[in-house]
């Protein structure tokens, strides 16, 4: 075991006739030095300065090292940079540059009260874990955790961001919704075994506008992929509403969502949808001669064909009105492929076709995005043993797709690299070898000279510092 990393000097294969030797004496080095970059996006948007106004500290404030702020900062950046465990931040916490994205005014951390602490700026995993456990009714007589959250003002911020981001009202917003499964491994609150997912899991319900995330609602796996759908839909299209009164909103989603409750609720409140239709025997029926057409398409061809039908369709006992359905009839190799989508939209306005390929298949980005926060994002950390707590990781992770999105829509914009995911951001812009050297009127952070996409980055931080000199940061009332 190593016990002095600053004097062990390690022999590798040799070069020719040199030595090739390595030791821990560079100095405070740090692997994300590109991580400057998300301070960037914090400074355009906002976010982090936002969120931590949804909490209340009830914590001494003579006694107190690290700001709500500051906590939550570092708990987002760690996310975004790529450690998804609050174990992470007991080495993280000597990190200088993170230190310094933070907030902290001596990222050296020479300023911590306990002679234990010095050299440590940041807060460690027990002090994260204390954030993220506090219960909803905690007050300043709670023994250790007193800073409470308020979980309709943060569903209300995503909003707010989204509502930020646009630079003039858009006459039309399309709405997508997703239910996915969030495997759980232990015995957390709401834990249930979900038939179709074929395991114990949570069923978190997304919202996204294109690449903007408007909602990330933890919910338990217990009831239908819609439930909640409507009281959902209720305060944020309200809230939406408030800003755009002008602005039309179509709903977007999977059959899992094609229920009466949802589709007469956007009739009765002018907001139009397109979901998919769960095929049975009466619509097949429908379209059999269009199948028909389909298979004698694909026979003469030879490849997959496909025909459309647009008809009028009411359930026998479920739906309360004829409504518009439009089926596709396709033949593929491996057989016949019908499939069927509901919608309120106008067939003067959206032919059969158009509407299924263009505007009903669109929806197929929004599982990226969802994959970007679980896959990328860890969003799926959900390992503590409480609902709320899961929940406010769930909104940890959703805040670091928020950063890396304004990274890639802002910062990107009219690159090669405008459309990549975030765990190539990640790699491409974050994760660059850097020195940081903390002075007394500076902080020097020499970025790797060898790094590969140094263009990149240059272009990255001319857009981002030009949208925030033409974009004020948002009001903090």
């Amino acid at each position: 075991m190593i016990t002095d990393c600053t004097t062990t000097t390690f022999a590798f294969q040799p070069l020719g006739t040199r030595d090739v030797l390595a030791c821990f004496d560079g100095g405070a080095v740090t692997s994300d030095g590109g991580a400057l970059l998300l301070g960037e996006a914090e400074r355009l948007t906002g976010a982090l300065q936002q969120f931590a106004k949804c909490f209340t500290d009830y914590r001494q404030a003579d006694a107190i090292e690290h700001t709500v702020l500051q906590l939550l900062s570092q708990r987002v950046y760690g996310l975004a940079l790529g450690y998804e465990d609050l174990n992470d931040h007991d080495s993280l916490r000597l990190d200088p540059l993170l230190a310094t994205l933070v907030g902290k005014t001596d990222p050296s951390g020479q300023d911590r009260l306990r002679p234990q602490d010095k050299g440590k700026p940041l807060a460690g995993k027990s002090t994260l874990n204390r954030l993220e456990l506090t219960p909803l009714d905690a007050n300043a007589d709670s023994r250790y955790q007193k800073i409470v959250a308020a979980p309709r003002a943060i569903e209300r911020l995503f909003v707010d961001l989204f509502v930020q981001a646009q630079g003039t009202p858009p006459v039309e917003i399309v709405l997508d919704l997703d239910a996915t499964d969030d495997p759980l491994h232990g015995h957390q609150e709401g834990r249930f075994f979900h038939g179709y997912y074929k395991e114990y899991c949570y069923l978190p319900l997304y919202v996204f506008c294109g690449e903007y995330l408007l909602l990330s609602q933890l919910r338990t796996a217990d009831n239908d992929a819609s439930s909640g759908t409507v009281e959902m839909l209720t305060w944020l299209i309200v809230q939406l509403r408030a800003v755009w009164p002008a602005v039309r909103i179509v709903l977007r989603g999977d059959s899992g969502f094609c229920r009466e409750a949802i589709m007469a609720w956007c009739e009765e409140h002018d907001v139009d949808y397109v979901f998919g239709l769960a095929k049975n025997s009466r619509l097949e029926e429908a379209i059999v001669t269009h199948m028909v057409d389909a298979h004698v398409r694909y026979l003469l061809t030879g490849v997959a064909a496909r025909v459309f039908a647009d008809f009028r369709y009411q359930t026998r006992d479920s739906w309360s009105r004829q409504r518009r359905v439009v089926g596709k009839a396709e033949y593929l190799p491996k057989g016949a492929n019908p499939r069927f989508v509901v919608t309120s939209l106008a067939s003067e306005d959206w032919p059969a076709d158009v509407l299924y390929e263009q505007r009903y298949c669109a929806r197929g980005e929004m599982e990226n995005r969802i994959k970007e926060q679980q896959l990328m994002l860890f969003a799926d950390r959900t390992s503590t043993a409480w609902l709320r707590s899961n929940q406010l990781r769930l909104w940890f992770s959703s805040l670091a797709y928020v950063l890396m999105q304004t990274v890639r829509c802002r910062g990107l914009a009219a690159t090669p690299q405008a459309k990549a995911q975030c765990g190539s951001l990640r790699v491409w812009l974050l994760k660059i070898g850097a020195l940081v050297r903390v002075t007394a009127r500076k902080v020097w952070v020499s970025l790797s000279s060898a790094w590969p996409y140094r263009a990149v980055f240059a272009q990255v931080y001319a857009n981002l510092r030009g949208a925030v000199a033409t974009c004020p940061l948002p009001s903090s009332s």
